[in-house]
């Protein structure tokens, strides 16, 4: 069943958006038709087993309701807040998608049969402002992608989700079965999407686009140096080598998003979210990334405790799993680690830090005062990040040193260094602890 209430819909707004994107979209998905009916030659990127995929010509049906939905997502909307979310998503597919046909063209190989009956007259319909170009990414699928999470969002019954579920990936499937698309179009049109949702959260948080803030950190663009680096080698190999390896632009879109987040979007830009649970869109770009951090961190903490007490209630550790959890006692979890999500259990909080590099005074007593607050309520508590090495270190360092039993943080230090020799805070690292630790010595 739809929610909401419908006196509150801004339906005029939603009519004037219409209007702006119906024609927007026809006059730059034409010019880019026509842009590309100029050019010599246009390629095509198609397998050989693709040749084989069957022409099923009533699949148009599915194919063209994506332009309903499209429309009558506008006057669902709750509000305007989510309607301009909304928006914004559906002109950054347009744009990007756009930009990609004017850069690199690509025409689709198959030549479509007569068909006959009802479908003709929809492919008519298609045929009059479509041509064989626009073709990755697939806009049909960027759109689809967004639409998808829209309508999830609105719909409660779990026989209505699957009905939304099952006519998504009809759509999506429809552009192969009509010869519209390659396959290649469908990968590349699930990024866009997933990049759109991404940067265009509809909750009422700060959209990414105004987290930009430049890193003034020499770390952080070290780091956004070598992740941007890595991104460009993993395309270049994909379009060097084909095939295959064209999956790996997944892994060079998902490292120049990394490099994105420590030259200046911050921990916000892994949209990790309180509970430690990372927003589905995040985690599928940044899969990649995190499959190489998770791996990594395995490595470094293999032959280590998972956590250990470092004071009475209070234990330090790497993230953990939901059965190192629960063979803790099931402690309070609270992570600062932004790029690896934590195991789905109740109270679970996350304060998430970029890794390996220093965060400012501002975050770190932030993650002393949820420590804190559990440990006030008598919670045993798990402090952790991907390695238990230096985000968790120093927040429980910046606890014991603020409210626990240690004088100072250098004694913390190495009440904390004792407990769990491996941690790893250098002269910054410390420097900021003292920093932290500045109000208590004025007060006293």
């Amino acid at each position: 069943m739809m929610q909401g209430g419908a006196k509150k819909r801004p339906w005029k707004r939603a009519v004037a958006w219409l209007a702006l994107l119906g024609p927007l979209f026809y006059a730059t998905y034409g010019f880019a038709n026509w842009w590309a009916s100029t050019r010599a030659h246009v390629p095509s990127m198609v397998f050989d087993w693709e040749r084989g995929m069957p022409f099923w010509a009533w699949t148009i049906f599915p194919y063209w309701t994506l332009n309903a939905f499209y429309a009558l997502s506008l006057f669902l909307a709750r509000d305007r807040h989510a309607l301009d979310r909304h928006v914004a998503r559906l002109l950054t597919a347009q744009v990007v998608a756009v930009a990609c046909f004017v850069a690199w063209p690509l025409r689709s190989s198959f030549d479509q049969p007569a068909v006959g009956g009802a479908p003709a007259l929809l492919f008519d319909a298609l045929r009059a402002f479509d041509q064989p170009f626009n073709q990755a990414p697939s806009l049909h699928i960027a759109l689809a992608v967004i639409l998808w999470d829209w309508y999830r969002r609105l719909v409660r019954a779990r026989w209505s989700r699957a009905v939304l579920h099952a006519w998504t990936l009809a759509i999506c499937g429809s552009v192969l079965t009509t010869w519209q698309h390659h396959f290649i179009d469908i990968p590349t049109g699930t990024l866009l999407g997933l990049v759109c949702v991404w940067l265009w959260p509809l909750e009422r948080v700060v959209t990414l686009p105004r987290c930009w803030k430049l890193a003034r950190d020499p770390q952080r663009w070290k780091l956004a140096g070598g992740y941007a680096a890595g991104g460009v080698l993993c395309f270049t190999l994909a379009l060097g080598m084909g095939g295959a390896m064209l999956w790996l632009c997944w892994p060079a879109l998902s490292l120049v998003l990394v490099a994105l987040n420590y030259a200046g979007l911050g921990a916000r830009g892994f949209r990790m979210d309180c509970r430690g649970r990372m927003h589905w869109a995040a985690r599928w770009l940044f899969a990649p990334y995190r499959l190489g951090a998770a791996l990594n961190a395995r490595l470094w903490t293999r032959s280590l405790p998972a956590s250990v007490e470092v004071a009475p209630g209070l234990r330090l550790g790497r993230r953990p799993t939901r059965a190192e959890w629960q063979a803790a006692g099931e402690p309070a979890l609270l992570s600062l680690c932004a790029e690896l999500q934590l195991p789905n259990v109740p109270g679970a909080r996350c304060v998430p830090m970029l890794d390996l590099t220093v965060p400012s005074p501002l975050q770190l007593q932030r993650a002393v005062n949820a420590i804190d607050a559990r440990r006030e309520a008598g919670q045993t508590v798990w402090v952790c990040c991907a390695l238990g090495f230096s985000r968790s270190a120093a927040s429980v360092i910046g606890w014991l040193g603020l409210h626990g039993t240690a004088r100072t943080m250098g004694a913390a230090h190495e009440s904390v260094r004792r407990a769990r020799p491996q941690i790893v805070l250098r002269t910054d690292w410390l420097a900021t602890l003292d920093r932290l630790a500045l109000p208590r010595h004025s007060e006293s």
